[in-house]
């Protein structure tokens, strides 16, 4: 909604005198700022409106009193005033009878007052939008994830790690589970001669490679988009790779970051469907934005391949933030070549030590050394 604050009658006498006004009061203009004078009666209000349109994040108004022009500016800050109701052509306010429309169904970043607007503007319209697009992608793939793409044991609470080796996925109810949790569940039963139970869900545990197939394919059916990726993966070992992309990627319509994964190195490679890099890139980027670290690993690798060393140092420092112990690795090369600053380094590492040091926990430790156990003994 427009900001609409009452002007005090001295101040009605033209627009240069409004402007000659506003200097020196604490309101600080940085871009172009649209002023219309509307004239109205609203019962007691005999002074006109001041409508005042900005389209630039950096304004703000001061806190203060009424200063000698009549203007109250005791409002507090503000943020930014949308210029999408002004027509991005001609600049006329969505006012009175004035109405604005989009005019095209794949962009809401402007609006116009008619198709003339519209259609003037196209030219204009389409660089600029096409250069928005792309900065507000790139503000959402290089902004930190806050875990990985694994997130929390829906036990212990703590982060899972992000080598996956160190967890369980079970397949009756397709919660993954961390190693420490899985041991001490396993404990217990031992030790009190129990059967065999999910440590989340306590569904019997399937005894034979049948029964995993058949709770894998029950959530399958309850579109579970985690047991989607599993079979998936099921089916690209396999070698059917006409099923595995059918699994995956319904599995990555539901968001299931790993699906995107895969299918970003099936279309790098062309297994199973055609190369194409660009739909490789797109579902990697997905991935990566959740929080997947080896699919951000693999964006920097493209990057540096292809010349873009700053966004390449971006993608190893996220992952890195993540406990990706293979960006760690790059970030060292980078700094040694002068590509990554000592501050942001030394973030980096301080910052991967303790995603590293969240997902470490007694009972973990205990799993890791019973697991050296029975690998030893064999």
């Amino acid at each position: 909604m427009p900001l609409l604050l009452p002007l005090a009658p001295a101040v009605k006498k033209s627009t240069q005198d409004l402007k000659s006004a506003l200097t020196g009061t604490p309101l600080r203009i940085t871009n172009s700022l649209v002023i219309l004078l509307l004239f109205s009666r609203l019962s007691s209000l005999e002074a006109p409106l001041v409508l005042l349109r900005i389209g630039n994040s950096n304004m703000t108004y001061e806190d203060g009193k009424e200063d000698d022009s009549g203007l109250c500016t005791d409002i507090g800050k503000v943020g930014e005033i949308d210029m999408s109701s002004c027509c991005a052509s001609c600049g006329i306010a969505e006012v009175d009878d004035i109405k604005l429309t989009t005019y095209d169904a794949n962009c809401k970043l402007v609006r116009y007052c008619s198709v003339a607007c519209q259609r003037d503007h196209r030219p204009v319209h389409e660089a600029m939008c096409k250069k928005r697009v792309a900065e507000l992608r790139d503000e959402l793939l290089f902004a930190q994830p806050e875990s990985n793409h694994l997130g929390d044991c829906p036990i212990c609470f703590l982060p899972l790690a992000v080598d996956e080796s160190k967890c369980v996925m079970m397949t009756c109810c397709s919660k993954v589970v961390c190693d420490g949790c899985w041991y001490a569940n396993d404990l217990r039963e031992r030790n009190s001669s129990l059967e065999p139970t999910c440590p989340f869900c306590r569904h019997p545990a399937p005894a034979t490679d049948a029964e995993v197939d058949a709770n894998i394919m029950k959530r399958v059916q309850a579109n579970d988009p985690a047991a989607l990726q599993a079979m998936g993966l099921m089916q690209y070992e396999k070698g059917d790779y006409g099923s595995a992309f059918e699994y995956l990627t319904k599995a990555a319509g539901l968001g299931d970051s790993s699906a995107h994964d895969y299918l970003a190195l099936m279309y790098w490679k062309g297994t199973g469907v055609e190369k194409d890099e660009k739909k490789g890139n797109y579902h990697a980027e997905e991935a990566a934005i959740a929080g997947h670290p080896t699919a951000r690993h693999n964006l920097g690798s493209i990057e540096w391949n292809n010349g873009n060393k700053e966004r390449a140092m971006k993608h190893s420092i996220i992952a890195a933030n993540l406990g990706y112990d293979k960006s760690v690795e790059i970030l060292k090369k980078g700094y040694s070549r002068g590509l990554v600053s000592k501050d942001d380094f030394a973030a980096a590492l301080r910052a991967h030590q303790a995603a590293v040091d969240a997902t470490k926990s007694p009972g973990r430790d205990a799993a890791a050394a019973e697991q050296d156990r029975r690998r030893n003994a064999k």
